[in-house]
């Protein structure tokens, strides 16, 4: 696996939550699917690996506002999607989520002037017709 790019996390929340998220402040998620993109220009698999295990709670560690809702225990990452890019093509594919669903301001972009990275969206199908490939998890 090529080590740098840009990452989705397809996640499935389970039942509504309200969670505080750092100073965003309360923000409640609806049943559903989301799609949060990030990028790793710098070690991508281990990037992944720590949300897959903040997911599972095997890692306890809270740094980016994606920590906050992978930690809830009726969360799941549900599968990942990436784009391997020596540059950063985070926010442009950040833009192209947000056309499908419907993105929480604020949310993920701390470092960027992008509007959200995480948006609620129907289904994840898009994501291959915008140049991501599913990783397989079980390597």
């Amino acid at each position: 696996m090529q080590n740098k790019g840009a990452y989705c996390l397809n996640i499935n929340v389970k039942e509504k939550i309200l969670i505080r998220v750092g100073a965003l402040g309360e923000i409640e998620f609806n049943p559903g699917h989301y799609v949060y993109v990030g990028s790793a220009l710098n070690g991508l698999k281990a990037r992944v690996q720590r949300h897959l295990k903040n997911s599972r709670g095997e890692h306890n560690v809270t740094h980016w506002h994606i920590d906050y809702l992978l930690r809830e225990k009726n969360v799941e990452i549900y599968n990942v999607y990436v784009q391997y890019s020596e540059i950063k093509t985070e926010c442009k594919i950040a833009e192209q989520v947000s056309r499908h669903g419907e993105p929480y301001k604020g949310f993920g972009c701390s470092d960027c002037k992008c509007p959200s990275h995480l948006s609620k969206v129907d289904d994840c199908s898009f994501l291959s017709r915008i140049g991501l490939e599913e990783l397989n998890l079980k390597q």
